[in-house]
């Protein structure tokens, strides 16, 4: 509450593909809707696997497993900024346009985010046109509508 009153928007999500059950996945959103308000951005992060980590070798995520959680962020969150966020360097433009169409309306595009490499902005645009989607910025948020 006093981040916000703070005028600090909230940014809260997860990095899935770990090793946890379903059950942690739908704890962490049932945790984040808990907040009133929700928060404004929700990133579903798919872990990357780097090699010489801990988890370089944990068992690929299925995609409609990462489908079906930002599926379920939407439903859960209606207002929020569901972000398609790391990871997206190993889903196929198919598997994108699935994220988008369960309820994904937002992506960070750029050369990398954080660690790890982001697909490229071409190919970013070259999907979102595809799609028939637009993007959208402003101050606070670059978005797909």
């Amino acid at each position: 509450a006093n981040v916000r009153k703070a005028g600090v928007t909230v940014c809260s999500g997860g990095i899935i593909g770990m090793g946890e059950t379903p059950q942690d996945r739908y704890g962490l959103l049932q945790q984040l809707a808990a907040q009133n308000p929700h928060p404004e951005s929700v990133p579903i992060n798919q872990l990357v696997r780097v090699e010489g980590t801990p988890l370089e070798n944990e068992k690929p995520l299925d995609v409609f497993d990462f489908v079906r959680m930002i599926a379920t962020a939407r439903i859960l969150m209606p207002a929020s900024y569901v972000r398609l966020s790391a990871g997206r360097m190993e889903l196929t433009d198919e598997a994108q346009a699935l994220c988008f169409l369960a309820g994904a309306n937002s992506i960070f595009m750029g050369e990398k985010l954080l660690t790890t490499p982001n697909p490229e902005s071409d190919r970013d645009r070259n999907l979102l046109d595809k799609l028939g989607m637009k993007l959208f910025s402003d101050a606070k948020y670059q978005t797909v509508n």
